[in-house]
């Protein structure tokens, strides 16, 4: 049994010099952690496909763009799918510190798009693992999943680690086989109990609903909540009271790079999933977000809710138990809902570039700093 762990952050000295290979780094998620493990000073190279401009509005470029990352990394446009590409860019750099970002990341496409749903997710995190079996001086393998993972059976306690894999759709369900891809490579390949043969330790992290600035993904409540108001239109809501583990993106990156430091102390010990959410007093329903959310845009925010009783099934109550965390890494959430709403809020609300990137460099010092006694 692991003893509890002090309160701690993510430290900048050890990422400092760290060789990085992250995949999916032109998304929301990647250029957030992009950002943050290059200005920690880390060698960071990502494979990922080209920047998506679809659901941008005038006057915003795509995340990754708007902070300029493809000349200040190793920047490498491929498909996780082309495991010949893959392998060779992993090969290429070396890397001692792997993290698995690439993925199918909707649950209304995936019910468009099973297939291609199954072959991101799944497949792609067996193409990604199998490559690392041949690099030579990796430490770490960090695998990015979802609190959708779960099998979800509305109840109103939150999903611990060992809970089990399932998901009612496509994407969720391709969530939890990824989780149980993971286990099996770490049990075939990259055991605990084997370390100082292998010299790898294999983790993975499961969040909530993640939000903050630079995300336009379509069919996502924050995202079409700021392209409505961004375009002068009212958003409508299709399930009011849905309950999610809201969260402003920083928490959980926090979370994976704060498990990553702790392995290379405790391998053996953390080698596993991992849960990074909320305090379950701020989990809110759709409703109540926008209610939150409005005070923070003005009445210029608006919108209209409108149910439909044949709509694709989508979970009603998912949360998530973040105990582990707390007690083995000493990872807390550190800001309330509103606070991260008011954090996304600011980022759209700037209408300069220059402006807006140094919002992310200062949202990610707030996150530096130490944790409140």
């Amino acid at each position: 049994m692991i003893a509890h762990a002090q309160s701690q952050v993510v430290a900048p000295d050890f990422w400092a010099g760290k060789r990085v290979f992250m995949t999916g780094h032109t998304g929301f998620k990647g250029g957030w952690l992009s950002e943050w493990l290059l200005e920690m000073g880390a060698e960071l190279c990502g494979y990922a496909l080209a920047p998506v401009s679809e659901g941008t509005v005038s006057g915003f470029a795509p995340f990754f763009e708007e902070l300029e990352l493809s000349g200040r990394m190793t920047h490498v446009i491929g498909d996780i799918r082309d495991s010949e590409k893959m392998t060779r860019a992993l090969l290429d750099f070396d890397p001692e510190i792997v993290i698995h970002m690439a993925a199918q990341p909707l649950v209304r496409l995936s019910y468009r798009e099973p297939v291609e749903t199954y072959d991101v997710n799944v497949m792609g995190t067996v193409r990604l693992l199998e490559a690392c079996r041949q690099l030579k001086n990796l430490k770490t393998i960090q695998i990015v999943t979802s609190d959708k993972c779960y099998d979800n059976r509305e109840q109103i306690w939150g999903y611990r680690e060992h809970d089990p894999m399932g998901g009612f759709d496509p994407y969720s369900n391709s969530k939890g086989c990824a989780e149980l891809v993971t286990s099996a490579y770490r049990n075939s390949f990259f055991h605990p109990d084997a370390y100082d043969d292998h010299g790898v330790s294999v983790c993975s992290g499961r969040a909530g609903n993640v939000i903050g600035g630079g995300d336009w993904s379509l069919d996502r409540l924050i995202p079409d909540a700021m392209r409505a108001h961004c375009t002068g239109n009212a958003l409508t809501i299709r399930a009011p009271h849905a309950i999610r583990p809201w969260q402003h993106v920083l928490e959980p990156l926090s979370g994976y790079l704060t498990l990553i430091q702790a392995s290379y102390e405790r391998p053996r010990d953390v080698a596993q999933g991992w849960n990074f959410g909320p305090r379950d007093s701020e989990a809110m329903n759709v409703r109540k977000v926008m209610t939150v959310l409005q005070e923070h845009l003005g009445d210029g925010f608006s919108w209209t809710e409108q149910v439909d009783p044949q709509d694709l099934h989508e979970a009603t109550w998912l949360k998530l138990d973040c105990t582990a965390a707390l007690e083995w890494l000493g990872w807390a959430p550190r800001f309330t809902t509103s606070e991260a709403l008011g954090m996304t809020a600011q980022w759209y609300g700037s209408s300069d570039p220059a402006a807006r990137r140094q919002i992310v460099s200062e949202q990610i010092s707030r996150m530096l700093s130490p944790l409140a006694a």
